[in-house]
């Protein structure tokens, strides 16, 4: 499985809907696992930024 940001699906950065994309789910569940989820998911966030080809 190949991890892209979405260039379709972006709020911020893409990587929330490229995420939703590989796994097969809607982009909103994502985002919301990465709001409620607690300071450490900020953190993968922010690496997934840099890491997640455009």
């Amino acid at each position: 499985m190949q991890l892209r940001k979405s260039s379709t699906d972006r709020v911020l950065t893409g990587v929330c809907g490229g995420l939703a994309e590989a796994l097969g789910i809607g982009s909103i569940w994502v985002r919301l696992l990465f709001v409620f989820g607690g300071g450490i998911l900020f953190w993968v966030y922010l690496a997934l930024v840099f890491l997640m080809k455009d």
